[in-house]
C-alpha cells in the first residue's frame, strides 16, 4: 500500500492581469475584478490597485494574501517616510522601496506580481515592472498576472519600446495619447479575457495625471 500524505502549500495563486502604460504626462494602470482559485470564482468584484501615494499606484496579481500584506507594509513605510521628510514619496522611491521590500523577503517572498504606475518627479509617466524577489526596471508599458503571456505580445506588437542598448538612450515613455492608451487597455483585456478563465467579470482603469487620480470601469464577459 502506497503512504499517502497531505500536501499543505502556504501559497495559492487567486489568478488575474493587470496592465500599465505610460505616457509623456499620464500613467494608466488597469487590472481586473475576479478572484478565483483552482476552477472557483471567490468574488467578482475585488480590486488589485492599490494607491501608495498621491501620484503612485500598484496593481498586483498572484497570491492576494500576500499582497494585503505587502500593501500594509509600503504603507507603514510611506507613513515613517511622510514623518521624516514631510512630504509623499515620489513614484522612482516607491519603485526602489517596493524592490527592497520584496528582495528582503527573498528566502520566503511575497507570491505576488506587481506593477508600479504613476509620475515621476518632471511629471513624466512611469512604470516598473518586479518580479517576486523584487529585481525590477522602469519600462514604458508591462503586464503581470494570468493573462499577462496574451498581454504582453499584444502590447509589444503596438508600443514595441526601443532597445535599452541604443546609445544615446531612448525614452521609455509611449507614444500615444491618454485616450489611445485607455482604449488600448480595454482592447487588450478584452481579448485575454476570451482565452484566460482567471480573467474577467470586470476591468478597473486608474489613469493618473497632472490633475489627480481618476478610476473607470469596463465590464467584460462574466464567464
Amino acid at each position: 500500500m502506497t503512504k499517502q500524505q497531505a500536501n499543505w502549500s502556504p501559497y495559492d495563486n487567486n489568478g488575474g492581469s493587470c496592465v500599465a502604460i505610460a505616457g509623456a504626462d499620464y500613467c494608466v494602470v488597469a487590472a481586473d475584478t475576479r478572484m478565483s482559485t483552482g476552477y472557483s470564482i471567490l468574488t467578482r468584484d475585488y480590486s488589485k490597485i492599490c494607491q501608495l501615494a498621491d501620484k503612485c499606484v500598484m496593481a498586483s496579481s498572484g497570491f492576494q494574501a500576500d499582497v494585503k500584506a505587502l500593501q500594509k507594509v509600503l504603507a507603514s513605510r510611506h507613513l515613517i517616510y511622510q514623518h521624516q521628510h514631510n512630504k509623499q514619496m515620489s513614484c522612482p522611491a516607491m519603485g526602489q522601496l517596493l524592490s527592497n521590500t520584496l528582495y528582503y523577503k527573498r528566502f520566503f517572498p511575497y507570491y505576488s506580481f506587481n506593477v508600479l504606475g504613476g509620475l515621476d518627479n518632471e511629471g513624466k509617466g512611469c512604470v516598473f515592472t518586479y518580479d517576486a524577489v523584487g529585481s525590477y526596471e522602469r519600462v514604458g508599458y508591462s503586464s503581470q498576472g494570468s493573462g499577462s503571456t496574451l498581454i504582453m505580445p499584444f502590447l509589444d506588437n503596438q508600443l514595441k519600446s526601443p532597445s535599452p542598448l541604443l546609445l544615446p538612450a531612448q525614452d521609455a515613455v509611449t507614444p500615444l495619447s491618454e485616450s489611445e492608451a485607455v482604449d488600448l487597455v480595454k482592447t487588450v483585456f478584452a481579448s485575454a479575457t476570451e482565452r484566460d478563465i482567471y480573467t474577467g467579470d470586470k476591468v478597473e482603469i486608474v489613469i493618473i495625471n497632472a490633475d489627480g487620480i481618476h478610476r473607470d470601469f469596463m465590464d467584460v464577459r462574466k464567464d
